[in-house]
């Protein structure tokens, strides 16, 4: 394998982009401590702002969403990728980038574009079961293709996992338990559960929960429950019973995760790849839009008896009172739940994806 001196990583808009692009940017510079690592985004996403705050150099493409149906737009896409694929292109040139690493999305189509034009070697990830449009695309175009999920069907796909920065992939939860605990003001003799429906919450989960939050701390099941930025509420609970904690979101999420028995979440593609890797069984309530790449990203932990599959539409106080409660003071079937998540996990996963730059840039002609 060859050391690249130079990678454009191409990837942004939201987190599912985001957070693997900054895992493998930390990989490659562990690894390689004099690489150059230039990010590749749009003006108005995520990466924007973290890209530059982990201490990498960002370069800019327009934003080119491709319409899934007739509409003006379709009639200027031509014009907005010419301009996205010129951009790209001066990014490769500018930076020297020896391999272009592309996650998917608006960005990447166009840094796929202009590094085919200049033979610059692509490998790509997918981050969902599902592949999206771009990553398709892309994968026409090399054998460098990279999965999260095995059931991923893209050509010449290798399942290496989803890059996770390094405090989640490197958790020890058994050694930070009760520095979490003590965080979140919970106690040790109670099984709990941490709700958590992403930065922004999940207001299904935030009703069903708050119209529970009573039966499950007298049932002695105590609850972390991460409600999202402005939609904390205040748990009727006993004065006598297991804790019932809301925070609006956590900074600190390797806590969170150590002070929990078991999750109640969404199945993003990085949620179900954090609890694998941390060996933590869920119920996955997936989101109900899109093409169903959340229920696809939890099959193959939910049928490997590591988690749980229930419909938005599903979940309900009821479900949570004659189906979530009995799991979760049955600390047996948790546990055999826990073991079998974690042998699903991939915490070497951004490793695994920098062999995959490495092994790319020894092709170039």
């Amino acid at each position: 394998m060859s050391s690249p001196t130079s990678v454009l990583l191409a990837g942004g808009g939201s987190a599912g982009h985001v957070s693997p692009l900054l895992a493998l940017a930390d990989a490659l510079r562990r690894r390689h401590p004099r690489i150059q690592v230039t990010g590749l985004g749009t003006q108005s996403g995520l990466e924007a702002r973290l890209v530059p705050a982990r201490g990498f150099e960002l370069r800019f493409v327009p934003k080119v969403p491709l319409p899934r149906r007739p509409s003006p737009d379709l009639l200027r896409l031509p014009l907005r990728l010419r301009d996205a694929v010129t951009a790209a292109g001066r990014a490769i040139d500018e930076t020297g980038a020896e391999v272009v690493v592309g996650f998917g999305g608006y960005v990447s189509t166009p840094a796929y574009l202009a590094a085919r034009r200049r033979r610059v070697p692509i490998v790509i990830h997918e981050q969902n079961a599902r592949p999206g449009l771009a990553n398709r695309l892309g994968a026409r175009w090399t054998p460098y293709v990279a999965t999260t999920f095995a059931a991923t069907a893209l050509p010449h796909a290798t399942r290496v996992g989803m890059p996770l920065r390094r405090e989640i992939a490197t958790l020890d939860r058994a050694a930070l338990r009760a520095e979490a605990l003590e965080h979140f003001g919970l106690e040790s003799q109670w099984p709990t559960i941490l709700v958590t429906g992403g930065s922004l919450g999940a207001q299904r989960l935030n009703d069903a929960f708050r119209a529970r939050a009573s039966t499950l701390s007298q049932s002695g099941i105590q609850v972390l429950h991460i409600t999202g930025a402005g939609k904390e509420f205040e748990p009727d609970v006993p004065m006598v019973g297991a804790p019932y904690v809301t925070v609006p979101y956590a900074d600190r999420m390797e806590l969170a995760y150590s002070a929990a028995d078991l999750v109640v979440a969404r199945s993003g593609a990085n949620t179900v790849a954090e609890l694998t890797t941390v060996g933590l069984p869920a119920v996955y309530v997936p989101l109900p839009i899109g093409n169903g790449e959340q229920r696809l990203n939890a099959a193959e932990v939910v049928a490997a008896g590591g988690g749980l599959l229930v419909r938005d539409a599903d979940f309900t106080a009821e479900w949570i009172e004659g189906q979530l409660v009995p799991l979760a003071t049955d600390g047996d079937r948790v546990a055999r739940m826990a073991r079998v998540a974690a042998a699903l996990g991939e915490p070497a996963a951004d490793e695994r994806l920098a062999d995959l730059v490495d092994r790319a840039s020894g092709s170039r002609p």
